[in-house]
């Protein structure tokens, strides 16, 4: 069954602002926080204006939303309209290191997809039809990349699967 609720990034924005301002952190400090040593290391690093802009933007790069949730201690489901804890466990981000980042796994999201598909005998473009995304978007996962919230729960929810089932711990 499809799920037509969007990951709020507004949402997200608002639990990041309250967590920083709980801790008494500028949004400088909650930044790098979330960057910890993966972002030094990897030089994979959120901006402050990147976590701010989560409240007023429509779509954002997905490896970043994954730092900012991992910062929250949060899943991604947990910011879908109408989500029930009652599934937390399944939905739970993997553990990684101090040295590593969580990332997509993007070439993963394709080959479920592409097994779905083929078991429902839709085309690409019926599926992206289902899912509201362009065609282009669901095949170019088979590159690996990258993917963008909230396009990614979208997908994951017709699929039926957590978000976690498709990230990774990565050390770059």
């Amino acid at each position: 069954m499809t799920r037509f609720r969007d990951f709020s990034l507004r949402a997200l924005y608002e639990a990041l602002d309250a967590q920083r301002q709980a801790r008494g952190l500028s949004w400088s400090q909650a930044t790098r926080e979330m960057n910890g040593a993966a972002g030094n290391a990897s030089g994979h690093r959120l901006s402050a204006s990147t976590v701010k802009g989560t409240g007023t933007r429509r779509i954002m790069e997905g490896d970043g939303i994954l730092q900012m949730l991992r910062w929250l201690n949060r899943t991604p489901e947990s910011f879908l309209p109408g989500h029930s804890e009652t599934e937390a466990a399944r939905e739970r981000l993997p553990d990684a290191g101090p040295q590593q980042l969580l990332r997509f796994d993007t070439r993963k999201i394709h080959a479920a997809l592409d097994a779905e598909r083929g078991e429902r005998n839709l085309t690409w473009a019926q599926v992206a039809r289902e899912i509201r995304v362009g065609v282009s978007s669901l095949t170019h996962l088979s590159k690996g990349g990258r993917t963008g919230f909230p396009q990614v729960m979208r997908i994951v929810g017709w699929l039926g699967l957590p978000a976690a089932h498709f990230t990774k711990a990565s050390n770059s």
